[in-house]
């Protein structure tokens, strides 16, 4: 059975991209306002084309927010791998990485535009589930 929860960000998700279209821009925007450095990593990791680097990390997020309530140990696999991969393998801190889980919420939530108590709790448990998984890697 699908988790109330699930549809309620689905359903949030439609109306920012009715009102947003693309995010990766704002999002990509936002972050490195938050973090310019991370900009030049962007670059030294996709020299030759960046934005589609942006495009897929942007990717990523959405799919780890539509499908948190439906299969957090999907989520928490991933990020156990890749949050220390990134910091080991590409210089890249879990700030940044957390900053752009972060950018990519603050983007998209207020254009989800949760109006119920129960919505903003499942905006707010996906960003609280997803940032603690970059927390509970941070030293690994």
């Amino acid at each position: 059975m699908t988790d109330p929860r699930s549809e309620q960000i689905e359903t949030g998700l439609g109306r920012a991209a009715e009102a947003l279209g693309d995010v990766t821009q704002p999002v990509m925007d936002l972050f490195y306002a938050r973090y310019p450095g991370a900009r030049a990593s962007f670059v030294h990791h996709s020299p030759h084309n960046p934005a589609s680097l942006e495009a897929e990390m942007v990717g990523n997020t959405l799919y780890y927010v539509m499908r948190w309530f439906e299969n957090p140990v999907e989520a928490r696999i991933y990020f156990d791998t890749s949050v220390p991969q990134h910091r080991v393998a590409l210089g890249v801190p879990p700030d940044w990485y957390r900053g752009f889980i972060e950018a990519f919420l603050d983007v998209v939530e207020p254009a989800a535009a949760p109006a119920t108590e129960s919505e903003k709790a499942a905006w707010a448990a996906v960003r609280d589930g997803l940032v603690g998984l970059v927390e509970r890697n941070r030293h690994i």
